[in-house]
């Protein structure tokens, strides 16, 4: 049993987050720029971080496994100064969680120097890999990030630029890439623009980000959003904007849903608001009879806040959030294992003794968590607890950068609704629809919903196996 398992934790993960900056002048503090920003996106990876730092001569980097503040300390950041630097935080799906998995990814190849740092999954990868290895490639990590610094690095009669289009004619599936070279920013989001990515400014300088919210902790402007299939090319000449392909876009819509920190705005809409929007269409959709809306922090809290608006039924705390706990802690033996959720989250008796709950939550994965949050809360003396879902049923996997469980794995994929109620022990069970989650967004179209519907932007892989992350 993983940690993981053993802390109840049963929400999809999101890959990476990227971030870069691109100064005027050499600055000693960028790599603390960077350190900064990229706790900020700490929540969109926790496995490993690295920054990587451009001096005019050549890239410095740190990359490392563990959290942010792990991973470098002053002795570290004073070491990377410089004008530009990248950096990267990860959750692994493709590619194992090794320390030489940690990005940036850096080569030094006929044209110069080249750091890459990848937020997405890209569905040929394998073939791609294959095919550069019966050319001579050799590669050092198993990511996705290390070939497209291959394909960039092989297009040595091109410039840079046409070597990045070209490459992106290659590689299918989801990617906001931060690139860097000795003298550029280049941030990239592929043409479904299925990864958030943003432009910012700071002090006369350039930022990207994964995520508006990297740009509030630092006070930096936000710009705009990178536009899906753009090419931001960031250098001494100002900021230089190439479309080369047409664009159609698809958001991973599960970044509302629970991906996203809350304080972030992508492609115009605020994850605090999209939240608080779902959890009031959710009530007129899935009405309930109740004493008491409670959230399962922190991504319920905002639906919550929205189902108790829009229903009259009052909004309470009825969860607490352990927020101590490390990556990692000494496993509980045999006897203890039905410690489960209780590590992350205890139920506030005094608050909900006695009344009907109406619990919002954004999603239910494997089911295993809803059911023992169910479970506790009624030990703890609720009379019946109503389970309300922001999001549709998740029924399939994702391709394109999601930790998504096999679909057998996938409680909605075998159970109807009423079934899926009975298994996690609730006195009611309702979903919000796909329609609903959609009008939450304050937007009619442009996402994408491959893991409610099965229908997704870019054909996927089915060769030897039927999911990505099912072994054959």
């Amino acid at each position: 049993m993983g940690f993981g398992e053993i802390m109840g934790n049963d929400k999809l993960k999101e890959e990476c987050g990227v971030f870069g900056v691109y100064l005027k002048e050499t600055d000693p503090t960028i790599a603390r720029t960077v350190f900064y920003a990229l706790i900020a996106l700490q929540h969109r990876g926790q496995e490993s971080a690295g920054i990587a730092v451009s001096n005019g001569e050549e890239i410095l980097y740190h990359k490392n496994l563990g959290l942010v503040n792990e991973v470098f300390d002053e002795k570290v950041l004073d070491s990377l100064q410089g004008k530009i630097s990248i950096g990267h935080v990860r959750y692994s799906t493709t590619g194992s969680n090794t320390a030489v998995n940690a990005q940036p990814f850096v080569v030094k190849y006929k044209n110069g120097f080249l750091a890459v740092a990848h937020n997405g999954n890209l569905v040929n990868a394998d073939i791609l890999r294959r095919d550069l290895e019966e050319k001579g490639a050799f590669f050092q990590t198993t990511v996705d990030s290390e070939v497209i610094a291959h394909l960039i690095a092989r297009e040595t009669k091109s410039d840079l630029i046409d070597a990045i289009i070209k490459t992106m004619e290659y590689i299918k599936g989801s990617y906001a890439l931060a690139l860097m070279t000795l003298d550029s920013l280049i941030a990239i989001r592929d043409p479904y623009g299925l990864r958030p990515l943003c432009l910012g400014k700071l002090n006369g300088g350039y930022l990207i980000s994964s995520e508006s919210c990297a740009f509030n902790t630092l006070g930096a402007e936000f710009i705009r959003d990178v536009e899906p299939g753009e090419i931001l090319v960031i250098n001494e000449k100002g900021v230089n904007s190439i479309k080369p392909f047409n664009a159609k876009k698809s958001l991973c819509i599960f970044e509302f849903v629970y991906f996203a920190r809350p304080d972030s705005t992508i492609d115009g809409i605020n994850v605090h608001r999209a939240r608080f929007n779902a959890g009031r269409i959710l009530a007129s959709e899935c009405p309930c009879d109740a004493d008491l809306v409670i959230g399962v922090p922190d991504s319920g809290t905002a639906a919550a806040m929205g189902f108790a608006y829009e229903s009259g039924i009052p909004y309470g705390v009825g969860l607490i959030k352990n927020r101590y706990i490390g990556r990692t802690f000494i496993q509980p033996g045999q006897k203890l294992r039905s410690l489960g959720v209780r590590l992350k989250l205890n139920p506030l008796k005094e608050e909900i003794k006695g009344k009907r709950l109406v619990m919002i939550d954004d999603s239910i994965v494997r089911g295993t968590t809803s059911g023992q949050i169910v479970k506790m809360l009624k030990e703890a003396g609720a009379k019946e607890v109503h389970v309300r879902i922001t999001s549709p049923p998740v029924k399939y996997s994702c391709y394109f950068g999601i930790d998504t469980p096999t679909k057998k794995e996938l409680i909605a994929s075998s159970l109807s609704i009423e079934e899926i109620m009975k298994s996690i022990g609730a006195d009611s069970l309702g979903y919000l629809s796909t329609e609903g989650l959609i009008k939450s967004t304050g937007k009619e179209k442009g996402f994408c919903l491959g893991c409610f519907t099965g229908e997704y932007p870019v054909e996927v892989p089915r060769e030897g196996r039927k999911y990505l992350f099912e072994k054959c």
